[in-house]
């Protein structure tokens, strides 16, 4: 009985550290049109994802950090990230920001990757960009109009 009453202790407590583990690995995906519809909360992880609003990209007065805005083309939100942006980054071209919300409901990202192509973005964003013709398979064409904040 008591091997066995060990046994389940330390069962039960891998199955804790599992899932502890894989909580703490989920980040979930929004649009800005989702972040502003499901009211996200300030510091919860998660990944946002859209299109590198054109003529948004700023060198803050750090030298280093970088504030740009992200569109899904029907909202937009302010992302900031210090650090190197990737090479791919470019104004018109899809973006994936892996970060927080503050609460001033500015982007705070960790982590910037640049889309290349659309086998890479997000099905949920790449189906809603189709339905409002801003789909462009070579990243070309026209930018999105003015997106709400």
């Amino acid at each position: 009985m008591t091997f066995l009453a060990v046994g389940l202790c330390l069962l039960g407590m891998a199955v804790a550290l599992v899932l502890a583990a894989l909580d703490d690995g989920v980040t979930f995906f929004y649009t800005p049109s989702k972040v502003a519809t499901e009211a996200v909360p300030a510091g919860q992880p998660f990944r946002l994802g859209g299109l590198v609003e054109t003529g948004s990209r700023k060198t803050l007065d750090d030298g280093v950090s970088v504030a740009f805005r992200v569109t899904d083309c029907i909202r937009s939100l302010s992302v900031v990230y210090k650090g190197v942006l990737p090479d791919l980054f470019r104004e018109g071209q899809g973006v994936v920001a892996i970060g927080r919300l503050e609460e001033s409901g500015t982007f705070r990202a960790d982590t910037i990757l640049a889309k290349h192509d659309e086998n890479y973005m997000p099905k949920d964003l790449a189906d809603q960009l189709k339905e409002q013709g801003q789909w462009h398979r070579d990243g070309g064409g026209e930018p999105c109009p003015e997106a709400k904040s």
